[in-house]
């Protein structure tokens, strides 16, 4: 059996920042739109918080589980894999995933009573299906190049808009702009990983979207989504001058955007670049957080 380290490891901790960040940013959304910070922000903002974990934590174990199972994992450079490495039955790397899946079910359900916003649970078993289906079933979409697209839906668009929506009950295009950043800099964390994969992608049939777009343009696209997110951000700094501290977080994109597209790191050359990508959304989910409490604070003085 695997120890409770392997287990740790398996969860994946360096992707844990695309479930913190988007909550962040929402909660900052909320305290941008009411223009106060109270116990409810607090209390539905950690429930957001759970939920967000439990399933990235859910994605994780699910995404071992089904590459264990098809044999992806077995030439890998990558992070520890539960399944792949044998250390762990299949059947039992299943029930994690859906026991971190109920989990969150828990946390998504209190947060939709006390909210009142019940259509919202379909909301929710949408973000568990895509969760299975990025490489569970038949036809798992992350094997046909829609991973990073469905990141972008899930823990950009969904997770920051559905946090400040029920915080707040509303919504603003503040809310789509910051949404389309963060859910861009949680792409870059998954182009790592199929970046790094390639080769390994290459020949067990996994055309993800860096195997389709090739090594070069790959590289390409992830400067681009760790970059775009700061340009997205600045018409919200008009209206919360705030949120202008999240600027300085593009200091944290000199490392990655160095190893990645000067130096041309590959294989676990690249492991790296996944905790720096993982570092810069929670940083810039952190600030978006902070900006409008600052915001607050300077408006009461």
């Amino acid at each position: 059996m695997a120890s409770v380290s392997q287990w740790i490891e398996g969860a994946r901790p360096r992707t844990l920042p695309a479930a913190f960040a988007p909550v962040a940013a929402g909660v900052g959304l909320s305290i941008h739109h009411a223009g106060f910070l109270g116990a409810t922000t607090a209390v539905r903002g950690f429930l957001a918080l759970g939920l967000a974990l439990a399933l990235q934590v859910g994605v994780n174990y699910a995404n071992d589980y089904s590459d264990g199972i098809r044999g992806t994992d077995e030439d890998r450079v990558g992070p520890f894999r539960l399944t792949g490495s044998g250390a762990a039955p299949a059947s039992t790397v299943k029930r994690a995933a859906f026991l971190s899946f109920g989990i969150g079910g828990l946390f998504g359900l209190v947060l939709v009573a006390l909210a009142g916003a019940w259509w919202m649970l379909l909301v929710g078993v949408a973000c568990v299906l895509a969760a299975w289906f990025y490489t569970g079933g038949k036809r798992p979409y992350g094997y046909l190049g829609f991973g990073e697209v469905m990141v972008f839906i899930f823990f950009g668009l969904v997770a920051v808009m559905g946090t400040s929506y029920l915080i707040t009950g509303r919504t603003g295009w503040e809310d789509v702009l910051v949404a389309a950043a963060i859910g861009l800099l949680a792409c870059a964390v998954m182009l790592t990983n199929n970046l790094r994969d390639i080769p390994t992608d290459e020949v067990a049939g996994k055309r993800t979207l860096a195997v389709r777009l090739g090594d070069a343009r790959t590289r390409r696209l992830f400067a681009a989504t760790l970059l775009v997110p700061f340009l997205l951000v600045i018409p919200y700094t008009i209206v919360n001058i705030g949120v202008v501290i999240t600027l300085i977080a593009v200091v944290l994109t000199v490392h990655p955007l160095r190893l990645v597209v000067a130096e041309h790191a590959t294989g676990r050359s690249l492991i790296p670049v996944l905790g720096a990508a993982g570092k810069l959304e929670a940083a810039v989910g952190l600030l978006l957080l902070i900006g409008p409490i600052l915001t607050l604070v300077l408006s009461l003085r």
